[in-house]
């Protein structure tokens, strides 16, 4: 049972519970890859195509908040409940979630945060994700069958979510540590945002931790001596409160794993990310290298 609290699990720990039949209404495996349209892949095609025996499909941009202007903001309770239920998980299902990303993670670590935002703590990340799996060697099948729909019931933490209102009074009162988790141009401001209607740069007081640090080279997690070495490099103190933002609120989960894996869970998550600041912010509370937001 140890694995079900385990924040990350193995490709070999998976690889056996798919071999023994474990997957069921107590162990899900759940394929939660997301691109930004400029990548042109579509996650569900490759789904069909391929993925971990036993999978479903995770659609961040369909479990959302339908009424937001901003892409894949988090779901009201009963729409998370609906969904993850018809997905065959209930409140004793340990849920394993991976992606297809080429890094080993990227939009995994969100969905594993959107279940403990939701009061599920029995949600692991693959590590390594698809890539490391393909690598292992480790079987992939286009069969799928949908799981008999099971009750979830939720229990949302809304502390851990943070609005732009929260962000512009703490660029005031610097109360709280920022991490950013894009890459160091866009937070910079040397590089363009992936969307066009965004500019890069970054607000005031943030600290630019690129979501591909917390990995090595092979996609894997840093271990725990590497990751407190990154936070406290990096100036972050994860004795105090932290929150995490990125682009639109799936890289900056990292962060939240990350620390978590070092005994301090509880980061939280400025939903809209930068894909809201800019466009509410005003200019001078645009820090960029590059070229400033225009009235």
């Amino acid at each position: 049972m140890a694995a079900q609290i385990r924040a990350l699990v193995s490709g070999q720990w998976l690889a056996d519970a798919v071999r023994n039949n474990l997957v069921g209404p107590k162990l899900r495996i759940l394929d939660t890859s997301w691109y930004l349209q400029k990548t042109k892949r579509d996650p569900r095609a490759e789904f069909a195509q391929k993925h971990i025996p036993g999978s479903s499909f995770f659609d961040i941009d369909d479990c959302c908040d339908k009424n937001s202007a901003l892409d894949h903001m988090l779901p009201t309770s009963s729409h998370f409940s609906q969904y993850v239920g018809d997905l065959g998980i209930g409140n004793d299902t340990h849920v394993v979630v991976y992606d297809t990303s080429d890094f080993g993670s990227f939009s995994a670590p969100r969905v594993w945060w959107m279940f403990r935002l939701f009061g599920h703590s029995l949600v692991s990340v693959l590590d390594g994700g698809m890539k490391n799996w393909l690598d292992d060697g480790y079987p992939v099948t286009s069969e799928y069958s949908k799981p008999e729909q099971r009750e979830f019931k939720t229990a949302m933490n809304h502390s851990w979510v943070k609005s732009y209102e929260d962000l512009l009074e703490n660029t005031r009162t610097k109360q709280v540590q920022v991490v950013d988790a894009r890459s160091a141009g866009r937070f910079r401001g040397t590089e363009p945002e992936p969307r066009d209607d965004t500019l890069p740069g970054h607000f005031a007081g943030a600290i630019n931790m690129p979501f591909t640090s917390f990995m090595d080279a092979s996609g894997k997690e840093l271990g725990t001596e590497d990751l407190s070495k990154l936070f406290r490099e990096a100036g972050v103190d994860l004795e105090q409160p932290l929150w995490a933002s990125c682009g639109s609120g799936v890289t900056a989960c990292h962060v939240v794993l990350a620390a978590h894996l070092l005994g301090h869970p509880g980061v939280c998550v400025y939903d809209g990310s930068w894909s809201e600041w800019f466009k509410r912010a005003l200019p001078d509370h645009i820090i960029t290298e590059g070229e400033g937001k225009k009235v």
